[in-house]
């Protein structure tokens, strides 16, 4: 593997916009199906009026992934929403059909964690504003 170590700073911007694809999809989604979306936290005891804040979560840390900006502290952010997710929506524990959706979540958690730890790479908004 050590052949492909020259393409690590391409591999993590490429993690990077996966992870944050993710997290933009999903509040664009709830702009767009806002009373849908609305509702369907109220089916699980979550108030309407945080469906702003999950949005503004989503798409102002996902882009902060996508660039490179503030990359620990969006990765921090998301693998904390990410987890809360889990625990109130997903759960397996109170529906087994969600654990796959549990899984998946978990496993974005634990990208984010190594986001958390690793920092954004040399092709981020970060590394050039200490290259400057």
């Amino acid at each position: 593997m050590q052949a492909l170590e020259k393409y690590n700073p391409q591999f993590e911007l490429l993690g990077r916009i996966f992870l944050a694809a993710i997290f933009l999809r999903g509040g664009i989604f709830k702009i767009l199906g806002y009373a849908g979306f609305g509702g369907y936290m109220e089916s699980f005891g979550i108030p309407t009026l945080l469906l702003p804040l999950v949005i503004l979560t989503e798409i102002g840390c996902g882009l902060a992934l996508l660039v490179g900006l503030k990359t620990r502290l969006a990765a921090f952010l998301l693998a904390g929403f990410t987890l809360l997710t889990i625990i109130l929506i997903h759960n397996p524990l109170n529906d087994p059909g969600q654990w796959n959706d549990a899984m998946k979540n978990l496993a974005i958690a634990g990208g984010m964690l190594i986001l958390m730890t690793r920092g954004a790479g040399p092709l981020s908004m970060e590394a050039s504003a200490e290259g400057d």
